[in-house]
């Protein structure tokens, strides 16, 4: 059934693609020796059955108003009207708690970084009591590091942040 829904689309595609569709379409489904079955337009192998199909109605697409090419419709608002209006002194408090949990999440990150700058120690922190294997030493080095770094972007971002504020 699978194969007889996939080769009708088939037909469809290529009578749709060459603009001709055709009541009678000569479609043979042929089975080979394996049982695999292949949808051909002629019939002169051994194993093939002519298949009869319904015609084929093929309409033109229906497009929008806008996409039609009639007369230019006005741009939509960003925002549509009914959508809900916050009053300006609102807003400005709502920008100041913001501005203010930046603040301190910065504060936050920057004593972080101090506090990781300490323990790293230019790249030669102290060893701890269970690194006598060196690899570990550096396991450990390289995870300073890489805490440094991702505490260095969140400072950046943070800055960003608050330059974008109003």
């Amino acid at each position: 059934m699978k194969h007889l829904i996939t080769g009708i689309l088939i037909v469809a595609a290529i009578s749709a693609i060459s603009g001709t569709a055709q009541a009678q379409s000569n479609i043979y489904l042929c089975v080979d020796g394996n049982g695999t079955k292949e949808y051909k337009n002629t019939g002169d192998t051994k194993g093939c059955k002519k298949v009869n199909l319904p015609p084929l109605t093929v309409t033109a697409p229906v497009l929008p108003p806008a996409a039609s090419g009639g007369a230019a419709s006005k741009p939509q608002p960003a925002t549509p009207p009914n959508f809900p209006k916050v009053d300006g002194g609102t807003q400005k408090a709502r920008d100041n708690d913001r501005r203010q949990i930046l603040q301190d999440e910065l504060r936050s990150e920057q004593q972080k970084l101090a506090g990781q700058e300490k323990d790293y120690n230019n790249g030669v922190p102290e060893r701890q009591g269970n690194e006598r294997n060196y690899a570990k030493y550096q396991d450990r080095v390289a995870l300073m590091k890489d805490e440094l770094a991702r505490t260095q972007k969140n400072i950046e971002a943070l800055n960003r942040e608050l330059s974008n504020l109003k």
